[in-house]
């Protein structure tokens, strides 16, 4: 984001790019309990050492509005954020089967658990009932799901949350339960397979079970199947490979269709929320119903033929029948295809009245409380309660007051997890919420608290005071339009539907407030890849491949750091660090340099001898140049070079906003190559500071010393953009660069009109010396792109 804020400068487009810590949260918090050093201390030392490698890289941030959410001058504004989500009926308090976490000691988010283990210690996670905070984000699932068409996303990331949120249009069917007043409450996407039903299943966690299972005929056996069921973690109750279980309850309900008796189970592969946890059973034509059907003994009829024509008795789970066919033994829908007989069932079902259509999400609410110390106290007061049903003590729940905030973090607090908060036995907190909040809820409007801070300046300047409502503050909102939302956000892969669901969610929350006039945070998001350690892996303490950025500036200069990591291929793409190649960057740097000082001396600028000894010594610059100035008089090369560099120019002024950083600094150095072979005096004074300027954002230490030795008293990176001539891009002849075996062994000039004759460039290619050494074996194959490269793969 540095080397495109750079750019964007120098073409004169304001930017705001600026710099926060998400600083609470459980690694911090295991960090202080190995080592017994309060978290409060190890994440200041941990935002000093990253502040100071951040500045010694040279990212051009605005070091004037850091941010850390551990700060109560942060964390103030998330209480006020979960308050006004506590007055529009979005934060609710509740008891229901919850992820935990033993590793952690605490809760997690349905998000935070990774094929059943938690994405932080990958500790099994298990289900524990437990009251506990949530938000209300399915009340925004439409919105967030149709709204992503407005992003330009990666529609990877896109797919991800729409399947997350996971809509699906179907139907709620009532049955009647016999010999008694209840009914049972299915959902179904299918219900032209109707006819076909044969039971009915509620899973241990519904409303359904928990409400009637002491009126059950089998009550005690559906209560002990219940208590060992919801032991078991929701990944190992719905996996395919599970064989499934269930027990009877003793009723049957009543298929209005047809009369059926449909006996109802309690089995564990339903999910309580997902739909109304009850499902019918039509085991002809769904895997995990046949599966049931079978392992219970139950019949399985035919109601759809698919397209083999099969007609016969289901036997086995090929025959079973899902996507498509032709109604079969179904009354009024014979003869349909199932689309258009799911459609007219449940046309039929509702004019009967023991059906509904409705839409579903697969998107269940934001669980946030923790029992941990190091987050947000939740801003509520609670009040015993006296309740005659439970021994347990019940508390009624308050918002504190605004101009009670921030509910401050207590720092005497011993903060080693006990399965508890270790705010529980705080003096502090004896009349307060004692857990804190997921630290998904800071980082869901950090964004805003930029602006924020720029709008808290800007009061200062006018000696209004600070201390305002955050959102609704002229000043403010003034800033807000000028900046939000989001233009570019670089980032995020990771966090497809945590952190970057949440932050749309809780946008759309102020939007629907009136606070602010967009409800969309990221206009255009982009993802970058890992770097991996030498040994391809991770980069961890624990495999020792840990590259510190200070080790390599140190040895080869913040310059060659920021040009290798964005050389290293595609941003997007998952990459491994090659110290050879780290060095390849520092000798390209070195030539830049080299030739450089060597055209700044043959210049008519007036360089002193007290000047000269100023240039910096060592390996990296080598020798200087005393070559007198000649005169240029080889026009040939002089036009050459000059087509060149525009063309570097254009491809680096495309390439950067699409953040192709390889792509513009490999065009660099196609062009210093050329430089190099046409002489430094081949370039002229203007042109020269062309180039220093197409190299500023990506080598910004080096470019500024050449820019003030080239005699300019301001800063290049406040020089504007060059422009390119498109005349210039005309030329007769294209440089195309010949790989062997992916590297780059040689340059081959061609004629514009034979750029399409792929044998005639091959043949060239390979009469180059500098190639010719390099194919030492049989050519397997070459890949050439017209005018472009040819790569030769040999054994």
């Amino acid at each position: 984001t540095d080397i495109y804020c750079r750019y964007m400068r120098m073409r004169g487009i304001s930017i705001l790019h600026p710099i926060g810590f998400d600083s609470f949260g459980l690694p911090a918090e295991n960090y202080a309990v190995k080592t017994g050093t309060h978290p409060k201390i190890t994440t200041e030392d941990a935002i000093a050492t990253f502040t100071a490698q951040m500045q010694a890289i040279g990212l051009s941030y605005d070091w004037d509005l850091v941010l850390a959410a551990h700060r109560p001058d942060y964390y103030k504004w998330t209480q006020w954020l979960f308050l006004l989500m506590y007055r529009r009926g979005l934060a609710y308090r509740k008891k229901q089967s919850v992820n935990w976490c033993d590793g952690c000691q605490t809760v997690l988010a349905n998000e935070q658990v990774v094929d059943g283990h938690c994405e932080r210690c990958e500790t099994a996670v298990v289900q524990k009932e437990m009251e506990q905070w949530f938000l209300k984000i399915t009340d925004y699932a439409e919105r967030l799901l149709n709204d992503l068409e407005k992003l330009d996303w990666p529609e990877s990331t896109k797919a991800g949350q729409r399947n997350w949120i996971g809509r699906s249009e179907g139907i709620n069917i009532e049955y009647r339960v016999q010999s008694t007043e209840y009914k049972v409450e299915v959902f179904t996407t299918r219900p032209d397979t109707n006819f076909g039903a044969t039971f009915i299943v509620c899973a241990p966690d519904s409303d359904f079970v928990k409400k009637h299972t002491s009126h059950f005929p089998e009550s005690e056996k559906v209560q002990a199947y219940c208590i060992e069921s919801l032991k078991k973690r929701e990944l190992e109750r719905v996996g395919t490979e599970r064989e499934k279980t269930g027990v009877f309850t003793g009723w049957y309900a009543l298929n209005e269709l047809n009369n059926a008796q449909l006996p109802i189970y309690v089995a564990d592969f339903a999910l309580g929320n997902v739909g109304t946890g009850c499902l019918v059973g039509v085991p002809g034509h769904d895997q995990r119903d046949f599966e049931f059907a079978q392992a219970m003994k139950l019949p399985i009829i035919r109601v759809v033929v698919g397209p083999d024509g099969d007609t016969s008795e289901i036997l086995t789970i090929k025959q079973v029948q899902e996507e498509q066919g032709t109604m079969i033994n179904s009354g009024f829908l014979d003869g349909m295809d199932i689309h258009e007989a799911t459609k007219k069932m449940m046309d039929y079902m509702e004019e009967k009245e023991y059906g509904k259509r409705v839409t579903r999400f697969k998107l269940r609410d934001w669980l946030i409380s923790r029992q941990r110390f190091w987050g947000a106290p939740i801003p509520m007061r609670k009040s015993p309660v006296v309740s005659r049903q439970s021994s347990d003590p019940e508390y009624k729940y308050e918002p504190v007051g605004e101009s009670e905030l921030p509910v401050v973090l207590p720092m005497d607090v011993e903060f080693k997890p006990t399965g508890k908060s270790p705010l529980t036995e705080h003096p502090d907190f004896q009349d307060r919420e004692v857990d804190t909040m997921d630290t998904f809820v800071d980082s869901s409007w950090y964004f805003l608290r930029f602006v924020q801070l720029l709008s808290e300046e800007a009061r200062k300047k006018a000696n209004a005071g600070t201390e305002t409502n955050p959102f609704d503050d002229e000043t403010l909102k003034i800033l807000l339009n000028k900046w939000c939302p989001v233009d570019l956000y670089v980032g995020g892969a990771e966090h497809t539907v945590l952190h970057l669901l949440y932050a749309r969610f809780f946008t759309k929350v102020l939007f629907d407030a009136g606070y602010i006039n967009f409800d969309e945070p990221f206009l255009k998001l982009r993802h970058q890849g890992i770097i991996l350690g030498p040994d391809h892996r991770k980069m961890s303490k624990r495999w020792g491949n840990v590259i510190n950025p200070l080790d390599v500036i140190a040895q080869y200069g913040a310059d060659t750091l920021r040009m290798y990591e964005m050389f290293m291929g595609p941003l997007d793409q998952m990459k491994a660090w090659n110290v050879a190649s780290v060095a390849g960057i520092y000798r390209f740097l070195s030539r830049v340099w080299n030739i450089a000082n060597t055209a700044i001396h043959n210049t008519t600028h007036n360089i002193s001898s007290s000047d000269e000894e100023e240039y910096p010594q060592g390996e990296m610059v080598g020798p200087k140049s005393t070559t007198p100035n000649p005169s240029l008089s080889k026009e040939g090369n002089h036009d050459s070079l000059k087509r060149a560099l525009h063309k570097m120019i254009k491809k680096v002024t495309e390439d950067i906003p699409e953040l192709k950083f390889n792509t513009a600094i490999a065009e660099c150095m196609i062009f210093m190559n050329a430089w190099e072979k046409a002489g430094a005096e081949a370039l002229s004074n203007e042109d020269f500071e062309k180039f220093l300027l197409v190299l500023a954002p990506f080598a910004p230490f080096m470019t500024e010393e050449l820019w003030s030795l080239a005699g300019h008293a301001d800063s290049i990176h406040h020089a504007s953009w060059p422009s390119y001539e498109a005349s210039l891009l005309v030329s007769e002849t294209v440089e195309i660069p010949v790989q062997v075996n992916g590297r780059v062994r040689g340059t081959l000039t061609v004629a514009i009109d034979s750029i399409a004759q792929e044998n005639l460039i091959l043949a060239q290619a390979t009469a180059l010396e500098s190639v010719k050494r390099f194919v030492t074996g049989d050519i397997v194959k070459t890949v050439y792109v017209p005018g472009k490269i040819l790569n030769i793969v040999c054994r």
